[in-house]
């Protein structure tokens, strides 16, 4: 049993929180922190309600390294889950240091002022968190996260090599606005509208990113419990991490389903300069066009209530057997149903789906189930006590053998 420090209060935060609660023989005590304490305040209501346990809540500023640094000292938790911005990513890591405490988050660093997310920056840190004999997982939610272990349990268990990899995001749930984000509207925005890039190393080459411009390759798949949607190619970070940990790796991509009205609204916003990120003027003062326009769009963390129908999330990869029967194709997927997720946690699936994942990875780390001084992603970790935990912890996954690889 320990005590664990949670950072953030968004949807993300609030399931990984409710199931924390729900885990009480692993997490002895929860403590809340975001910037604004009434979110935090809130999710601990919901908490109390569900499950009868306290959750103590605090405000910080998660970009205040030495107030940040004396939050963590007065609370005295064994881990700090990072479910803030990605841009906080690099403080919070800092504040770690400083107190001689565990690290975990979902999302790699990106900056503020640059649509670019890549691990490089955090895992330069590694030898710092090594001398110090301290532990920092990076990406432990759905998409970085429950794809990459699902990669590597294939690997464990079914392919020798991963010579193709395919992760297809499917969301076919419907929350009836005219247009909202299943995430944090900004890092949703920022990560849709820039360019897409795909992993491609041609025999005895080396790999290189292969660059396409945004929402320009189009693929229409059949998703088992969602049906025929459309899905466009995307960068996405677990591509970097997977890149390098399978180093057989010929060809990664990443695949998110969007609806038609989606990409028109979104199309829209660009052509009008809402979702830029550079500071402009407005009324003597400097504001952020996507930040502004964050703030009137829907909340994630209302959308629960009216969201219906299932997410599907998972890999296709193909390589050489582990039996020796030559080239196979295995699909890995899960599927969550939206009003399930509500019910259990009062979230919608896409925050379930990586709320729970962070709640496992904490796990994983506080039982010693995975361990290490430094800083590491999940695809360096066992993979099957955290497959084992999906299980029971209401992201239950099913694996196929397919005829072979995607056409396309």
């Amino acid at each position: 049993m320990a005590k664990v420090l949670v950072i953030g209060a968004g949807g993300v935060s609030s399931v990984a929180v409710h199931k924390m609660a729900m885990n009480s023989g692993i997490f002895s005590e929860i403590h809340l922190a975001s910037r604004t304490k009434a979110k935090c305040d809130a999710i601990a209501e919901s908490v109390m309600a569900r499950t009868g346990r306290t959750v103590a809540t605090y405000a910080v500023d998660a970009e205040d390294v030495p107030a940040l640094s004396e939050l963590i000292r007065q609370i005295g938790p064994k881990l700090v889950v990072n479910l803030a911005l990605p841009y906080q990513d690099l403080t919070i890591m800092e504040a770690c240091l400083a107190t001689g405490t565990h690290y975990l988050d979902t999302a790699n660093y990106e900056p503020k002022d640059e649509a670019k997310f890549e691990y490089k920056w955090q895992w330069d840190l590694h030898d710092r968190f090594r001398e110090k004999g301290l532990m920092a997982l990076l990406g432990s939610g759905f998409d970085p996260g429950v794809t990459s272990v699902f990669a590597m349990w294939l690997k464990k268990h079914k392919l020798k090599t991963i010579r193709l990899l395919d992760i297809l995001d499917c969301n076919g749930g419907d929350h009836g606005q005219a247009f909202a984000t299943n995430f944090n509207p900004e890092i949703n925005i920022r990560e849709v509208t820039a360019p897409a890039r795909h992993w491609s190393k041609q025999e005895g080459a080396a790999g290189e990113w292969v660059e396409t411009p945004a929402m320009a390759i189009r693929q229409n798949f059949a998703f088992e419990g969602v049906g025929p949607k459309n899905m466009y190619l995307m960068y996405h970070e677990e591509l970097e991490s997977l890149a390098r940990f399978l180093p057989e790796l010929e060809r990664g991509r990443f695949w998110m389903t969007f609806g038609d009205a989606y990409i028109q609204h979104l199309t829209v916003l660009q052509n009008v300069g809402m979702t830029r990120i550079d500071p402009v003027m407005y009324n003597g003062q400097e504001i952020v066009p996507l930040q502004f326009l964050a703030a009137v769009l829907p909340k994630p963390e209302t959308l629960g209530p009216t969201t219906k129908g299932k997410t599907n999330i998972g890999d296709i990869a193909t390589g050489e057997a582990l039996d020796g029967s030559g080239e196979k194709t295995f699909y890995i997927y899960n599927i969550c149903d939206h009003e399930d997720a509500f019910h259990e946690t009062g979230n919608q699936a896409i925050s379930y789906t990586t709320g729970v994942p962070a709640m496992i990875g904490a796990a994983m780390m506080l039982t010693g189930a995975w361990s290490g001084d430094g800083v590491f992603n999940v695809e360096q970790m066992d993979p099957d006590p955290f497959m084992d935990m999906l299980n029971t912890q209401g992201l239950p996954w099913q694996v196929k053998e397919l005829a072979g690889p995607l056409e396309f």
